[in-house]
């Protein structure tokens, strides 16, 4: 994946930590510093005795630098996460020694994995105490190993300016995770204190820093163009790594006449309302993305590692050209053919340079009609007005009703699929924790974003399990004033869980119930307000107001825990295991049974569906071409 991240400022390299200007400075004084130099302005965490020494510099820093204090330390590091994705910019969290120190790792990992540049700065135990046994003395550096890509301990006020700006520096141009401990005492040291080694002359780092863009040899990319010019039915599939290119991957498809099929990732690097997108791919993605990815020879990857390789094209169907920042990732997904290792907008931008038009059409018009017939079943499902109410009423008049700037922090969970098939408009943002698909993420998430952009509206949409994990943090919301809008699917369920056990596995839901909570109440136990949503037929008009409520609202919609998050494409395997859990004694069978039918009795005509047979059928006899949507040629004859 590609994306350059930056400091929070330009940084000048000329800039260095003036120690004379106070014989009073501490080493934390000096860390503030050196952070406000790589223009830091925000940092998210918990004190606690391990880590006071530098609280008591953000305290003196406090007009410089906010301090976003949380609930949890997990949570701390996945604001920090979200605030580099959504901003570009380093994100910084802290914790207390030990046990603070491990509940940031699961946060940590998350920027790890999703590629976003974060610095965690944990205290350690006193310097020479650590490895005795003693008060919470565990050798951080060791458990960082695997999470940093840079991960130090000072050991001393000489120590820290290096350290500091190689932390800073690497996790900027590896768009990944820095960790520095800082033992307590060394904390509240004062800086004077420097016993340097003739080698460590003062004044030899900076915190100069230069983003890298780079672009393949020339000659590469004439012959990915060769390539991809010989193939007639291109599909691109853009990830995280595309973000920022939207001009380029529209002027791509429009040249190669290929759709745009967006890993998760990488949903908002063009918007859903763009003529060239079929939306998402995988188990929450969209049919018309599937049958692209199924039925095209050429394929161009930008900056996606999606994982899910059963819905690529098998390996010899399409030529395959992939775009990458990483060198290791060329060829991980799918076997490519061509490899480009640089920047993506840059390479993009080269590669648009030697392509030739395709002049057939075809493809990307087969696949345009999909997506009308697609968003005619979701339509159909958003606007159902069952009850218990079906939670794609919520997807679906959510997105509408948001501001054309507003940013939506996703979450794990059967949510993942409704939030999939969301449609962003121009400027909309949207991220979760994509690789980790960590639960609870949506609200910490949009503490970050909500940090990062003041001024913008921002959605945390999750579940009901999800927000559970971390409810503390709506208080947090409540606290720093954060105009959030926490919109919770309730179903008292882990309901994707549940699914999984039946459709994967054949086995009846078991250990997934959750007891029923008021989220209402909890809001306003919190000092905010609480807006209950259960009637499809008010979910619009309640949602809209909700939204124009002041401050932060939680949002709790009531909907049917028995509602299968269906994939885009049901295979055989997948009614088989559900029968089998269903015949294994599935205490909710006989619901589920009737919910199953009322889906097939409501969407038979709808050729997108899994239940659409019927559709199929009429479209054959009445010889309706499969480039033109059911409802269109329909209207065409009435007019005939």
């Amino acid at each position: 994946m590609e994306r350059t991240f930056r400091a929070a400022r330009p940084v000048n390299p000329s800039d260095r930590i003036q120690r004379e200007a106070s014989v009073t400075d501490t080493v934390s004084d000096h860390v503030v510093a050196i952070l406000k130099q790589w223009g830091v302005d925000t940092v998210f965490g918990l004190p606690g005795d391990g880590i006071n020494g530098l609280v008591e510099s953000f305290r003196k820093a406090s007009d410089s630098i906010r301090y976003v204090h949380l609930r949890h330390e997990e949570s701390a590091a996945l604001a920090a996460c979200a605030y580099a994705k959504f901003s570009g910019r380093l994100g910084v969290c802290f914790s207390t020694a030990a046990p603070g120190a491990v509940h940031l790792l699961n946060g940590l990992y998350d920027a790890k994995v999703d590629g976003a540049p974060v610095l965690a700065i944990t205290g350690m135990t006193y310097h020479d105490l650590i490895g005795t046994h003693y008060l919470q003395d565990i050798n951080q550096d060791y458990l960082y190993q695997d999470v940093a890509y840079y991960n130090q301990r000072v050991m001393g006020p000489e120590h820290l300016e290096n350290v500091m700006n190689y932390a800073c520096r690497t996790a900027l141009s590896r768009s990944g995770v820095a960790h520095v401990a800082i033992p307590i005492d060394i904390q509240a040291m004062p800086a004077s204190k420097e016993q340097r080694f003739k080698r460590n002359i003062k004044g030899h780092t900076s915190s100069a820093y230069q983003p890298p863009t780079r672009t393949p040899q020339a000659e590469l990319i004439a012959e990915a163009a060769d390539l991809l010019g010989g193939c007639e039915k291109i599909a691109i599939l853009a990830g995280a790594g595309a973000r920022g290119c939207r001009a380029e991957l529209e002027q791509l498809a429009e040249r190669l006449g290929a759709p745009i099929v967006k890993a998760q990732l990488g949903k908002e690097c063009v918007p859903d309302t763009s003529p060239y997108t079929t939306g998402g791919i995988g188990v929450v993605g969209t049919l018309p993305s599937v049958q692209a990815l199924k039925g095209c020879n050429g394929l161009l990857i930008v900056g996606s590692s999606f994982p899910y390789i059963e819905f690529l094209p098998k390996p010899g169907q399409a030529a395959c050209v992939q775009i990458d920042h990483n060198p290791e990732h060329i060829g991980l997904r799918y076997p490519a053919d061509i490899g480009l290792v640089g920047d993506a907008r840059a390479t993009l931008h080269e590669l648009l340079g030697k392509l030739r038009r395709n002049e057939s059409r075809e493809f990307l018009t087969l696949a345009q009609s999909r997506m009308r017939e697609w968003r005619a079943l979701m339509e159909e499902r958003g606007t159902s007005t069952a009850l218990p109410m079906c939670p794609q009423v919520v997807a679906h008049h959510l997105p509408e009703l948001l501001d054309d700037n507003a940013i939506i922090c996703g979450d794990s969970g059967t949510v993942t699929v409704w939030q999939a098939r969301m449609e962003l408009r121009e400027n909309q943002r949207f991220s979760f924790s994509g690789t980790m698909c960590s639960m609870m993420a949506a609200l910490p998430y949009s503490i970050g974003a909500s940090v990062a952009y003041p001024g913008r509206q921002v959605v945390a949409f999750t579940g009901d399990g999800s927000f559970t994990m971390m409810m503390g943090e709506f208080a947090s919301l409540v606290q720093h004033r954060l105009p959030v809008k926490v919109v919770v699917m309730k179903n008292n369920t882990l309901g994707l869980i549940k699914w999984e056990q039946m459709l994967y596995l054949g086995n009846p839901e078991y250990g997934v119930d959750l007891s029923p909570v008021d989220f209402v109440k909890v809001a306003e136990a919190c000092g905010a307000r609480g807006v209950r949503i259960e009637d499809p037929t008010r979910c619009r008009d309640q949602l809209k107001d909700a939204l124009a409520m002041p401050g932060p609202v939680l949002i709790e919609c009531i909907v049917d825990p028995l509602e299968p998050p269906w994939p885009p494409m049901v295979k055989k395997d997948d009614v088989r295991l559900l029968y089998d859990a269903l015949a294994r004694g599935e205490v909710n069978r006989k619901q589920i049974g009737l919910t199953i039918g009322r889906h097939a009795a409501q969407e038979f005509r709808f050729s997108a569906s899994p239940f659409g047979i019927a559709g199929r059928v009429i479209d054959k006899l009445t010889g309706h071409h499969e480039s033109e949507p059911k409802h269109e040629s329909d209207e065409r004859k009435k007019k005939e």
